[in-house]
Formats: C-alpha cells, sequence, structure tokens
C-alpha cells in the first residue's frame, strides 16, 4: 500500500468537501500524517474519511513519541526525579516537562514541540536510558476557551456525574441500618487488651531510651558518583599533605578600602577567592608540575589554567571550572565564580561547566572549618584547602600582634610532585596573598 503525506487540515477539507482537496494539500512539504493513496484516488472510499472511521489512524501518525535525550558523551542512563508535567497537560515548545538526575548534574527534558502529553513510558524513580521512549506529545496547539474540554476534563466529568447520581442510593439504605444492627453481639471488645499492654510498653521503652527511629533513604545519582571517584583518589593517588599559615592583614585591608568601589562599577562582591584563585594560577605557571596529570605511562603538562572551585550544593559537591585564569584579572574571576555558583546552586549547571580543570580549590573556611586535608580532583595532581580566618597571636618583628591568619593546606599527588615542589608551592601563593600588590606588579 502506498502512502503521501498530508497535514490535518487536509482531512477537515477532506470532510466538508471531496477527497479532491486531500489530494492537492498532499503536497505541502513537512508535514506529520499519513494516509494510504487510494483513500483518494477511489472515490468510492472517500466515505470512510467522512464517516471518521480512519481517524484513529491518522491520530497515531500526529503523535510523537519523544526519546530520552542525549545528556553526555559519558553518561547514557539516569534517573527520573520529577515529571513536571502530566498526562493530559499542554505543553509548549522547549516548555520543561521532566527532570533526570545522572551522577553529575540534572538534566531537564525539554518538549520538542506545542502540544498534549498523551501517554508516559517511565515513572518517577525509575531508571531511564537515553535513546528509549520516554512520553508521547499529541502535537497540536493549546485549546481555546470554550473549546471542547480536554482528555482529563472528559475523564473527570463523567466520574462527577455519577458520583452525583450515585449520592442519593446511598443515603436511602443509611435509615435502614440501624434497625438491622445488633449492638449486643458487638458489645465484646476482648481483643484490644493485649494492644493496650504492648502500647504501654512501648511508652515506658520511650520514656527510657527517646524516640528510636530509623530512616532510609536511597543514594541519588551525583551522591554515588561522589562516593566512587573519592574512593578512586584515594586508591590511585599517593596522597600526601604540606600546610602553611597566611596573614590576610593586607588582603582584608585591599577589600575593605576597594569593595564598594568594585561593586558600584561592576556589580560583583570583592571576595578572597579571587586573590587565591590569581595567586594560584601565578604559582601553577611557575611550578608547572603542579598543574600537570598523569596519563596512563606518560605526565601531560598544561600551558593554561584551569581551575576548578569546589561549590556546595544541596545534593552534593560540584567543581565548575574557571577557563585560562592566568589572563583574568580579579573583577573577572569574581563575576565568573558567582555566575558558575548561581548555575550549580539553580541545578542548572552543564557538563562542559565542569569538564576538564588542572588544579582545584575548594573553601571550607566558609562553613567553619580550622584545619582539613582535602582530596585530590583525578586527574589532577593537586588541591588547594582553604579554612577560616581567625584571629591569633603571632610573632611580628619581634613583637605579639593579633592577627587574621588563615592555615591552608596543600593535597598533592606525589607520584608526580615532590615535597619540594609542593611546599614550594605553598609558600609561593602565602607570599602573593599576604602581599597583594605583588600579584599587581607581576613578582
Amino acid at each position: 500500500m502506498q502512502y503521501s503525506r498530508v497535514s490535518p487540515l487536509a482531512f477537515k477539507l477532506a470532510r466538508l468537501s471531496n477527497v479532491s482537496a486531500l489530494r492537492h494539500v498532499s503536497q505541502v512539504r513537512n508535514l506529520h500524517i499519513q494516509v494510504p493513496a487510494a483513500l483518494y484516488t477511489d472515490s468510492r472510499k472517500s466515505n470512510i474519511l467522512q464517516k471518521g472511521l480512519f481517524m484513529n489512524q491518522i491520530r497515531t501518525y500526529a503523535d510523537k513519541v519523544v526519546k530520552v535525550p542525549q545528556m553526555a558523551e559519558s553518561i547514557s542512563e539516569g534517573t527520573l526525579k520529577q515529571w513536571v508535567k502530566q498526562v493530559g497537560d499542554f505543553v509548549k515548545q522547549d516548555e520543561e516537562v521532566a527532570t533526570i538526575e545522572t551522577d553529575k548534574i540534572d538534566v531537564t527534558v525539554n518538549s520538542p514541540a506545542s502540544g498534549t502529553i498523551v501517554e508516559v513510558y517511565a515513572q518517577e524513580e525509575d531508571t531511564v536510558a537515553v535513546g528509549a521512549d520516554f512520553f508521547k506529545l499529541e502535537i497540536g496547539e493549546a485549546p481555546k476557551e470554550g473549546a471542547a474540554p480536554t482528555k482529563k476534563e472528559r475523564v473527570s466529568k463523567p466520574i462527577e456525574q455519577e458520583s452525583k447520581k450515585e449520592e442519593p442510593k446511598i443515603e436511602e439504605p443509611k435509615k435502614e441500618e440501624p434497625k438491622k444492627a445488633e449492638p449486643k453481639k458487638q458489645e465484646a471488645p476482648a481483643t484490644p487488651k493485649p494492644a493496650a499492654s504492648s502500647s504501654s510498653t512501648s511508652v515506658s521503652n520511650e520514656k527510657i531510651y527517646g524516640n528510636r527511629n530509623e530512616t532510609r533513604v536511597k543514594m541519588n545519582r551525583m551522591r554515588l558518583r561522589i562516593a566512587e571517584r573519592l574512593k578512586q583518589s584515594q586508591d590511585t593517588a599517593a596522597s600526601l599533605t604540606t600546610f602553611n599559615e597566611i596573614d590576610m592583614t593586607n588582603l582584608m585591608n585591599l577589600r575593605s578600602e576597594y569593595k564598594d568601589a568594585v561593586i558600584k562599577k561592576h556589580g560583583v562582591k570583592l571576595g578572597f577567592m579571587s586573590a587565591f584563585v590569581k595567586a594560584a594560577a601565578v604559582a601553577l605557571e611557575e611550578i608547572p608540575a603542579v598543574n600537570a596529570s598523569i596519563d596512563g605511562n606518560e605526565i601531560v603538562y598544561h600551558d593554561y589554567v584551569d581551575m576548578s572551585v569546589a561549590v556546595s550544593t544541596p545534593k552534593g559537591l560540584v567543581t565548575p571550572v574557571l577557563r585560562n585564569v592566568e589572563d583574568m584579572g580579579f573583577v573577572d574571576i569574581e563575576k565568573t565564580i558567582a555566575e558558575l555558583g548561581k548555575k550549580a546552586r539553580d541545578n542548572k549547571i552543564t557538563i562542559e561547566d565542569m569538564a576538564g580543570g588542572t588544579f582545584t580549590i575548594s573553601n571550607g573556611g566558609v562553613f567553619g572549618s580550622l584545619m582539613g586535608t582535602p582530596i585530590i580532583n583525578l586527574p589532577q595532581t593537586a588541591i588547594l584547602g582553604m579554612h577560616s580566618i581567625k584571629e591569633r597571636p603571632i610573632a611580628i618583628n619581634g613583637k605579639v600582634e593579633i592577627r587574621p591568619m588563615m592555615y591552608v593546606a596543600l593535597t598533592y599527588d606525589h607520584r608526580l610532585v615532590d615535597g619540594r615542589e609542593a611546599v614550594t608551592f605553598l609558600v609561593r601563593i602565602k607570599e602573593l596573598v599576604e602581599d597583594p600588590r605583588r600579584l599587581l606588579l607581576g613578582v
């Protein structure tokens, strides 16, 4: 049987006039529905269209089955976390329909065209594979006010009418029920007594031990992936950590003096991260081994600095990347960090935002951490950990002074970085942060 491609408008014309109109409109391009050619070549069969016997077949061709989209090269499946739209809902083109959770990011699935969702092929918390059938969309425009009811309304209205009709039928036998009731047979509640004793036991236990309930929650894909990568890092890298402390006096004075001017001119807050990121970029260029990575039996040296900055989100830790930090200034760094941080917290971060990275900085000090040893983000070679700023007495030119001090930690892979290089790297960051003028003068 041969088929010709025609639009839904062609069928309306065929039903209102004749089948020859269908043949005329079939020449239109980019149409969605296919109809046997015999239906308009044989006039005796034209009544099939007029009676609507073929409309069910037409509707199947108008429906579009949407597949699970490609998320990233390394991601082949995910967990369906939420249906934003339900069966019977109308969606516009590019409107969000569902959210799929992967081990790296949450992916939003948008509608490829405007239409009504007529069927879904997965439920929330199901694992869905890339390319599998996801939902079926009946392509069309939004129903106008006063138009025919949607599928939901068609289902709900008969139910409401049936319930209204059944209400008087239910009320009538209620009057006869007391006559048939036999209270004497129901007067023997002997069985609840053991339950009372058990409840009294549980109450007494609560008085002694308190509430001892347990709640089990399934780990999300991101947390599972984080756990896997951290364990892999511990098992693979020969991790070692070196520490130092930084006097934050000059950097804090610089920030307090110019923060209002920076906000007024650039619309961004001047924080401490920009100074550490810039200082790390300078130190990485001077000590290339810390900016390198191991690939099999080879060492890969990078002539650029892509800085991964750890950002905490409700679902876990992500590390968006600042590209070519060596060419950026303080304000550019702060703007980029603010943009990537907002995207991460809003679950709009993409795989491209986190791909790559030659060195990582993690700022646990924002949560009050005094000291800690960060874990290397493979395949990188080292990670810098910042901690909270605390006022401590230190010796300055033979005198004891109270200064705002920060402990910093560098965890490095001893397979590639020697202790001398790691200590030199951390001391260089200390020098640059303690005297920010060095960053401006390049000394």
